[in-house]
């Protein structure tokens, strides 16, 4: 099935790419994750209804859309810009409007930048398809840290075509520990960043 097809299923849009030309260079341009590598990803990796899945950078939401239809748990897309807010939002709408069957969590969108977002003691498993560069992964994760700190709880890293930034970050400065690699075997093309990892902190 293809981008256009799973949309049409869902009753979103979530095709396209846009560029943040007026934006920071903090903030990289939206490109939405592909479903085929999400197939992959959610074969080895599952979320239980009791979840709470962040989705930083969410553009249109398709990661948020996904996973909320698949697993039914709780789900937050954040994302800074205006208009692909706007876009999110409007695929909420027909998403719940047309929406077969019930849907147990809550999925919502928070117009926020990912630095600024207060993690809630119930968030513990958090999305990123390299949204912003790793002065602002840091004080997201930062963020994150926090608020295990205060709630004590396993949570999980999702990281899509990994930054090398991110990983160095992450296996040097914090406590996270991979613990799954999955290679995706050339839905673009061949190409060793091709693939998620899954960090972990321990509760």
């Amino acid at each position: 099935m293809n981008a256009k097809e799973m949309d049409n299923q869902l009753r979103i849009k979530t095709e396209g790419t846009l560029e943040l030309l007026s934006q920071s260079p903090h903030y990289n341009r939206y490109e939405a994750t592909p479903y085929e590598a999400m197939d992959m990803l959610f074969r080895t990796y599952e979320l239980q209804k009791e979840d709470g899945f962040i989705d930083y950078g969410c553009g249109k939401g398709r990661v948020s859309f996904y996973v909320h239809n698949r697993f039914r748990c709780t789900v937050t897309g954040i994302e800074m810009n205006g208009r692909l807010y706007d876009d999110a939002l409007t695929n909420l709408l027909h998403y719940h409007g047309k929406a077969r069957r019930k849907k147990e969590g809550l999925l919502r969108f928070e117009r926020c930048y990912a630095e600024t977002y207060e993690v809630e003691p119930t968030d513990n498993r958090f999305y990123f398809f390299n949204p912003f560069s790793v002065q602002v992964f840091i004080k997201v994760a930062g963020r994150i840290l926090e608020s295990v700190a205060d709630y004590r709880r396993p949570v999980d890293l999702i990281l899509y075509y990994p930054s090398l930034d991110y990983i160095q970050y992450l296996e040097t400065k914090t406590a996270f520990e991979l613990v799954q690699e999955i290679k995706l075997g050339g839905i673009y093309e061949s190409n060793e960043d091709e693939r998620f990892l899954i960090y972990r902190l321990h509760a």
